[in-house]
C-alpha cells in the first residue's frame, strides 16, 4: 500500500491567543500589542480612524466666555510654545506618570531647568516603568500631559527650550 501524503502542518497561530490579545487591547485602551512565543511573533493592532487632538491643560476661566473664542485662542497659543522649544514625544504606548510615586513631588514642573538625561516623567507599559529622559538640557516650557493619562506612541509629552 502506498503511503499517504503528510497532512499539512497545523496552523501555528492560536486563534484563542489572538482573541485574548484583542480583548487586552479593548480592556486597556492600548492601540497595539505584540507578543513572542516559541519563535512566533504576533502583533495585534487597532486601526484608528482619526488622530486625537493633543490635550492642553489651562486653568478654567472663572466666568464662562463665548464658546468659539476660548478654544481658538488656546489652539493658537500651544503651537507657538512648541515652536520655541523641542518636543519630547512618547517612545511607546502606555500610561504617563509625572512623579515616581503617588505622594511624591513631580519629576519636573514648568519653568524647571533640566540637564540632558534627567528623568522628565515615566511611561508605564505592560507593568514596566520606563523613565523618559530629557534629550538635552534646558528649561521646561510646557507639560502637555496630565498624571495617569494614557499616551500613544509619538504623542507629545513635554516641551524643552
Amino acid at each position: 500500500m502506498a503511503s499517504s501524503p503528510k497532512a499539512p502542518a497545523a496552523d501555528p497561530i492560536d486563534a484563542r491567543l489572538v482573541r485574548k490579545l484583542a480583548d487586552i487591547l479593548t480592556d486597556t485602551g492600548l492601540s497595539e500589542i505584540e507578543v513572542e512565543r516559541d519563535g512566533l511573533k504576533i502583533r495585534v493592532a487597532k486601526s484608528l480612524t482619526a488622530a486625537p487632538a493633543p490635550i492642553h491643560y489651562a486653568p478654567a476661566p472663572a466666568v464662562a466666555t463665548a464658546p468659539a473664542a476660548a478654544p481658538a485662542a488656546a489652539a493658537e497659543a500651544a503651537p507657538e510654545a512648541r515652536r520655541n522649544g523641542d518636543v519630547v514625544n512618547s517612545p511607546m504606548v502606555g500610561t504617563v506618570y509625572l512623579q515616581p510615586q503617588p505622594d511624591a513631588p513631580p519629576f519636573v514642573k514648568v519653568g524647571d531647568t533640566v540637564t540632558a538625561g534627567q528623568t522628565l516623567l515615566i511611561v508605564e507599559a505592560m507593568k514596566t516603568m520606563n523613565p523618559i529622559p530629557a534629550p538635552k538640557g534646558g528649561r521646561i516650557v510646557e507639560i502637555l500631559v496630565s498624571d495617569a493619562q494614557p499616551v500613544e506612541f509619538g504623542e507629545p509629552l513635554v516641551v524643552i527650550e
